[in-house]
């Protein structure tokens, strides 16, 4: 029987290739309805093309979402809206008690302990569809969470890897976009480029798989090919390897808890190099401060999401330097975020109050 596929945010990276998949394997999926957040035409061309339903946010908004949900019948969402529209998605579709498949950063960073109750309260399930995340979801579920001591994230390193504190003092924008491996929107490039996104990986590693942080490390892999590792408690290491194509991961999840063949092109290791280093957290200070947010909880997270936001944007715009971005988050974070949010509307209020706080900093240049 085909699973009903809901794709929320069908025409970013995530939800195109969800539906490229889809295309090569009709015989297992179809498309149960679509959402956007703008483009109309786009919208309208897709839903003649898969003969569904769609909403957009721009015209419909969240009352338009919750009927598609109510109407379509999926199994499964995959959910790639990003930002907060991404998170309101998440709690929509768990409210049904659907499955689902989850590229929505702020649904873990920042509202985790209601996503996760509100899971369980609808037994719905929520797998990961980050390279990163998935590869550590599928290797937890085979080496079993009792004999798993540490998990390994790889970062790319982005474009400045190899650059000195003295070279990133200069970096520009058109530098920062020049991403050596992933085909990127500006903000997660830029995020890739002060490791900023790792940071937040590491956060979402570390409620995802209910581990304490010092059990979650950070190797910089610059070719992409390992996307994650777990340490069993003998000392071994055992790896996820595939070709960067997110439609791996987002195949994974579809399927889970089974493990299909399919039509993506089987990896090989031979003619491959494959090379690991520390990452440099002094000249790249963005993953050490995810790191104490991660420890600190409450509403910590939160703030250091927002305050990367205000920062990336006043670096799009040329207002503020590369090294200025952990500086913003930094003074940010130095306000009292303890705070843990009960409800999603806690956690849009801390995600407001942060977001007011880093715009302060930023027009008063108090960093």
């Amino acid at each position: 029987m085909k699973k009903k596929v809901l794709v929320l945010g069908c025409t970013g990276s995530i939800g195109s290739q969800t539906l490229d998949i889809i295309r090569h394997e009709k015989d297992s999926f179809e498309v149960a309805g679509l959402s956007v957040g703008h483009n109309q035409e786009a919208l309208e061309s897709l839903c003649s093309e898969f003969k569904c339903k769609g909403t957009c946010w721009s015209n419909d908004g969240l009352s338009g979402l919750k009927k598609l949900l109510d109407e379509c019948g999926a199994d499964i969402a995959v959910n790639g809206v990003a930002g907060s529209q991404g998170l309101l998605s998440s709690v929509e579709v768990l409210e049904r008690g659907m499955n689902l498949a989850l590229a929505n950063k702020e649904s873990v960073v920042m509202a985790w302990p209601v996503i996760k109750q509100l899971a369980l309260k609808k037994n719905a399930s929520i797998v990961p569809v980050d390279s990163e995340h998935s590869a550590v979801f599928n290797l937890v579920n085979q080496l079993g969470k009792d004999n798993t001591a540490e998990i390994v994230i790889t970062a790319s390193g982005g474009p400045f890897r190899n650059f000195t504190r003295e070279q990133l003092e200069s970096v520009t924008v058109e530098d920062a976009l020049k991403h050596p491996t992933w085909n990127m929107g500006k903000k997660i490039t830029i995020d890739s480029a002060s490791l900023a996104n790792k940071g937040l990986e590491v956060i979402e590693a570390c409620r995802l798989f209910d581990v304490d942080t010092d059990k979650v490390k950070v190797l910089v892999h610059p070719q992409s090919i390992v996307h994650s590792l777990v340490r069993s408690n003998d000392g071994m290491l055992y790896a996820q390897i595939s070709d960067p194509d997110m439609r791996h991961p987002i195949y994974s999840a579809l399927v889970w808890p089974e493990n299909r063949r399919n039509y993506l092109k089987p990896f090989t290791l031979a003619g491959h190099e494959l090379s690991f280093f520390e990452p440099r957290t002094d000249d790249f200070p963005m993953l050490a401060l995810a790191y104490e947010c991660a420890r600190k909880s409450g509403s910590y997270t939160i703030a250091f999401n927002a305050a990367n936001e205000i920062a990336v944007e006043a670096f799009i715009d040329k207002k503020i330097g590369f090294l200025d971005i952990p500086g913003i988050v930094g003074a940010t974070l130095s306000d009292d975020w303890t705070k843990e949010p009960a409800s999603v509307e806690d956690v849009l209020e801390a995600d407001r109050l942060s977001h007011e706080r880093a715009r302060n900093i930023l027009d008063g240049r108090t960093f």
